[in-house]
């Protein structure tokens, strides 16, 4: 199950803070902030989804992720590469490399991060 662009826009909030109040996650919105009935909308369906979970305080509510930012993101790029690239990573790669305009130090980077994995699979 996906989260909606609106969701994940209140998730990226509430994995920065790890635990936080309806008010803590709409003051986390630049102006014009979303209705207090928008947030309350979304965190409902949020938690429908198991995406959250929250603590009560007497009227009050502190929500927290129930789900991992890597995971989802990992899911998420899963599906992606299985959806528009054949289900191939290194399709995924050469797109990625060629359309993304890396310079040659953000390419040697990401080289140095492919042999450092590498060599952690040949040790096993």
């Amino acid at each position: 199950m996906q989260l909606t662009k609106t969701e994940e826009q209140l998730m990226q909030y509430l994995w920065e803070k790890e635990k936080a109040f309806m008010k803590d996650l709409i003051e986390a919105y630049p102006e014009p902030r979303p209705a207090a009935t928008t947030i309350a909308t979304l965190l409902k369906r949020m938690a429908d989804k198991k995406f959250i979970g929250y603590k009560l305080y007497g009227n009050s509510r502190e929500y927290h992720p129930l789900v991992k930012k890597s995971d989802y993101f990992s899911k998420h790029m899963s599906g992606l590469i299985k959806t528009f690239f054949n289900d191939s990573a290194s399709q995924f790669a050469s797109f990625f490399t060629k359309e993304s305009d890396l310079s040659q130090a953000e390419l040697e980077e990401l080289k140095k991060i492919i042999d450092q994995e590498i060599s952690k699979k040949k040790r096993l």
